[in-house]
């Protein structure tokens, strides 16, 4: 079947509709609008989808419905936005000035201390409103995860926050009473083309769909795929690489698929953090933790997991998780396709189970059974928003006797690629689940691991990590209620 082309990126700006004939592949939206647009309430901080300063919100259809996602436009390529709804901070004020509830109450609770933040502060909020007009106390800080203070104002942040539900109203906010209109405008820019801008380097494609991805990445196997730019967009960034010719994903609804089946959980690779959490956490309610610390909120929304895997990352959240799990990759190359345990995709650092023209199109996650043993724990210097220095997962079966029938541990951080500790898994196995047999392990992570060291943690520090891991997961199934820091406590001691 022929495809037909548009040479052209059509989006909603606010309230103008947007065609481009000019994007280059590394063109940030931060930059269009501040630059282009003049659109300056739009900060640039960190450059790296860390501050938050540029957060803005991007509307897609899905299925039908229109929803809209804090994002960083620091690291959001315009070329990403075909089919969306850009909305900045200066659409939220009326005509005549008036204030949009979200600003109003930054204002009455004395919010906005040097101001830079604030434009940032406002769209996650006015995202968090729109979803949940009466956020509690946890909610409000999950959505602020993403945004960085210097004047250190977040306690006024917050209580302007709660206070919104008391000044504002969903029915009077433009972006809720013009979803028809704006929805048919979505949908009139939908045309079912492929979209195909520039040439050699300078090209970027967006694909119809997950058939003409397969077939645009075979013709072109040396591209770049995009999905949430939540790491090649420091690629542009932070090392000025030229990432081009491009191929943009996060427009494919056939890629953002879950479906959950008797024998486990499938995602398709272009599913966001955010949008496979409530599954996730149904399913495995011990990556609850792992997942709200993932980022920040704007990071989540973009970021995906099948690019967390695809990108083999030796310190990404989730592949040891999934280790843990069993979960295989669905691999596709044109029309053919094979599945590779999870474990076995990750080579060495840098090199994945993955041929030229070859793409990660879905993760499989079976369930767990109801005997195993199961945790994940995710140290960094930061609570939260920060990297991992390690990541560990422990799953393990008893029979009937408490002795260890299955163990998988895995770690990242401990090595060039996520890795299970198999000299550990063999000292539990047919062992007694005891203190003493968690002792006689311990030493055993010597022989699977010599970590590095760098600006995260130091080799020591990560493998003694590593080792009361262990002996933490051990207590934590024995029923020990271990007492964890809130994020105040860590804070400020």
């Amino acid at each position: 079947m022929e495809v037909l082309i548009r040479n052209s990126i059509r989006f909603l700006l606010n309230d103008k509709v947007v065609e481009r004939t000019d994007v280059p592949p590394t063109e940030t939206l931060l930059d269009y609008l501040r630059l282009d647009r003049k659109l300056r309430g739009t900060k640039e901080g960190c450059a790296e989808g860390d501050c938050g300063a540029c957060t803005v919100l991007v509307g897609r259809l899905f299925n039908g419905r229109l929803k809209y996602e804090s994002v960083n436009a620091c690291i959001r390529f315009v070329g990403s936005l075909d089919g969306g709804h850009v909305v900045t901070v200066e659409a939220l004020a009326g005509s005549d000035g008036t204030l949009h509830p979200v600003q109003q109450a930054m204002v009455d609770t004395h919010a906005s201390q040097c101001g830079f933040c604030t434009p940032g502060f406002v769209m996650s909020l006015y995202g968090l409103w729109m979803q949940n007009p009466k956020p509690n106390i946890q909610e409000i800080e999950k959505a602020l995860q993403g945004n960085l203070c210097r004047c250190t104002g977040y306690a006024a942040i917050i209580r302007a926050a709660e206070s919104v539900t008391a000044i504002g109203d969903l029915n009077r906010d433009p972006l809720v009473t013009e979803r028809a209109r704006v929805t048919e405008q979505l949908l009139t820019l939908k045309d079912g083309k492929r979209v195909v801008l520039g040439e050699g380097r300078q090209q970027l494609v967006l694909p119809v769909d997950v058939d003409d991805f397969a077939d645009v990445l075979e013709r072109n196997p040396g591209a770049t795929i995009v999905a949430g730019s939540t790491d090649v967009g420091l690629w542009v960034t932070k090392f000025m690489r030229e990432i081009g010719p491009v191929v943009f994903l996060s427009h494919l609804d056939d890629l953002r698929l879950i479906t959950e089946g008797d024998d486990g959980l499938t995602l398709g690779a272009g599913v966001s953090y955010t949008d496979a959490y409530p599954v996730i956490v149904r399913h495995f309610p011990q990556l609850k933790e792992l997942w709200n610390r993932i980022g920040g909120e704007q990071v989540r929304n973009m970021g995906t997991v099948g690019g967390n895997v695809a990108n083999g990352s030796p310190i990404g959240d989730t592949p040891p998780a999934l280790i843990g799990l069993g979960a295989t990759v669905q691999l596709r190359e044109g029309k053919n396709r094979r599945s590779v345990p999870i474990e076995k995709y990750f080579i060495e650092y840098g090199k994945q189970d993955r041929a030229p023209g070859e793409f990660v199109e879905a993760i499989h996650i079976p369930y767990l059974d109801t005997r195993d043993l199961y945790g994940v724990y995710k140290i960094s210097k930061r609570l939260d928003e920060d990297i991992s220095s390690v990541c560990g997962t422990f799953r393990i079966s008893l029979d009937e006797r408490g002795r260890v029938e299955n163990a998988i541990i895995a770690f990242g951080g401990m090595a060039g690629t996520p890795k299970r500790a198999s000299a550990v898994e063999a000292s539990l196995t047919g062992a007694v689940w005891d203190e003493d047999t968690i002792e006689k392990a311990v030493p055993a992570f010597s022989d699977d691991f010599t970590p590095l060291t760098d600006w995260r943690a130091s080799a020591d520090y990560r493998l003694l990590v590593a080792k009361n891991l262990l002996r933490r997961f051990y207590l934590e199934t024995r029923g020990e209620k271990l007492v964890r820091l809130n994020r105040h406590e860590a804070a400020f001691g």
